[in-house]
């Protein structure tokens, strides 16, 4: 027996509680079914048996309140009345994982939802595991091609990074997943989306994801409707799938849709169980959520899980308090513009408001010399963006401007890329060496004749 099957096992045991313990509904208050006489950890997951409907509805523990237990139904709560029976079924939440998980979609539990049978399990694995030790986490040394040419030219990310993606609605946010789950270099791709509307998750899978973005990937949808608890689970679900793969040997890209509405839906579960809010009205278990998914991916000895978390800010805030928490986590931040986007400029990243805390260690010195070089170019030409429309910069005056001239037009082709197209990370860095060394030479200016009669 190998190691991975014995682990298994012993997980299995684990949760298995010494006895069926059960209680009764007490009453159903708003999102919560308070339950007495069941001593259970919060965590575990109960069923309730409604006498009405004669159905069973599985339900977590979420807290206690004097002599209740607090749960939260993870199906419908129409048919839940007092005194129905509450029983135990596990303390440990794990979801089934093998190969064939590849090219399959599963609900925010972790059960398949595309009618093709049961998922063929090799083992099983916590949805809610601690985070790799951070002492034996292997350092980022290996770049990571994502296809994209603005982000492997500027923002660069390593094997095992983390990084998210703040952006408001409607800026390409979607297809930009989409690109990222079929371009980027690694085994497999694990997405998650939470709180999406369900027209939208099956365009993305047919036209975002496409065939052969699918054939890699394992995809985790926790739609709108669904209660609170099964939206903050399948970002877990999600990264326990792809804590599977990487500890088989592969390297793999996480994708996860939105942050922002798996906070929102653990903002209705801490306010449901009385929770303080905290800022905004996000309670500070939200805040205290975060750290404990995103921390789960980067590198270990096997493997890697390169993190991409997309932040839904609310009214282009940047600094809402999901993105400013975010931020402070990750390795580095893209940003999408709405003003890029109105500019029909895709993807819509605003390279100055975006960074990856890890290129500097992993791009060679003449690369990031010249990716430097032309930012420095974009941050020009934007100061002096305004006087050149309106006519009011006169061509010689400053080096500089007339620099960030003549290239934006090379550059501009480099930046903007069509959702069909993936350009090798070597090919990109190829063309940001021969824009640098063209942004270096001097432009001749052909001034204005002056009129005559005027400018003595």
């Amino acid at each position: 027996m190998n190691i991975s099957m014995f682990e298994s096992k012993r997980r299995r045991i684990t949760r298995i509680l010494p006895a069926r313990v059960s209680g009764r509904v007490r009453r159903v208050t708003g999102l919560i079914v308070e339950t007495s006489q069941l001593p259970l950890p919060v965590g575990s997951l109960c069923q309730v048996f409604s006498r009405l409907s004669r159905e069973t509805v599985e339900a977590e523990v979420v807290g206690f309140r004097e002599n209740a237990t607090l749960l939260m139904p993870l199906g419908e709560m129409r048919g839940i009345g007092p005194g129905d029976r509450v029983e135990s079924l596990a303390t440990e939440q794990v979801v089934a994982v093998g190969p064939h998980l590849l090219g399959r979609v599963l609900d925010g539990r972790g059960q398949p939802m595309d009618g093709k049978g049961p998922i063929l399990a090799t083992s099983t694995y916590p949805i809610y595991a601690d985070p790799p030790d951070p002492v034996r986490r292997p350092r980022i040394g290996e770049v990571l091609s994502t296809g994209i040419r603005s982000i492997d030219a500027f923002m660069t990310v390593g094997k095992g990074q983390r990084i998210g993606i703040m952006a408001g609605t409607g800026v390409g946010k979607s297809v930009l997943l989409g690109m990222l789950a079929r371009y980027t270099s690694t085994q497999v791709s694990v997405i998650s989306l939470v709180g999406e509307r369900g027209r939208e998750v099956r365009d993305f899978i047919d036209r975002d994801l496409g065939p052969e973005g699918m054939a890699r990937s394992v995809v985790v949808i926790a739609t709108s409707d669904q209660p609170a608890p099964v939206r903050v689970k399948a970002p877990f679900v999600a990264t326990a799938v792809a804590e599977y793969f990487r500890d088989q040997g592969a390297d793999v890209t996480l994708l996860m849709d939105t942050v922002t509405r798996m906070a929102m839906a653990q903002r209705d579960i801490g306010g449901s169980i009385g929770e303080v809010a905290a800022s905004k009205g996000y309670t500070p278990s939200t805040f205290a959520l975060l750290p404990r998914l995103m921390e789960r991916a980067g590198r270990s000895p096997s493997g890697s899980i390169t993190g991409f978390y997309t932040v839904l800010v609310e009214g282009d805030d940047m600094n809402e308090p999901i993105a400013d928490a975010t931020r402070g986590i990750l390795d580095g931040h893209i940003v999408l513009s709405r003003r890029l986007a109105q500019r029909n400029q895709y993807p819509a990243i605003d390279i100055l408001e975006s960074i990856s805390r890890v290129q500097s260690e992993i791009v060679p010195r003449e690369e990031l010399q010249a990716s430097r070089r032309l930012r420095q170019i974009l941050a020009t030409f934007k100061d002096a963006e305004e006087m050149i429309n309106i006519g009011a910069y006169v061509p010689g005056a400053n080096p500089e401007i007339d620099k960030s001239r003549n290239t934006m037009p090379k550059l501009m082709q480099l930046i903007c890329q069509d959702m069909n197209e993936a350009t090798p990370y070597g090919e990109t860095m190829q063309l940001v060496l021969e824009l640098a060394k063209l942004s270096q030479q001097d432009v001749q200016v052909r001034r204005a004749a002056p009129v005559p009669g005027q400018g003595r």
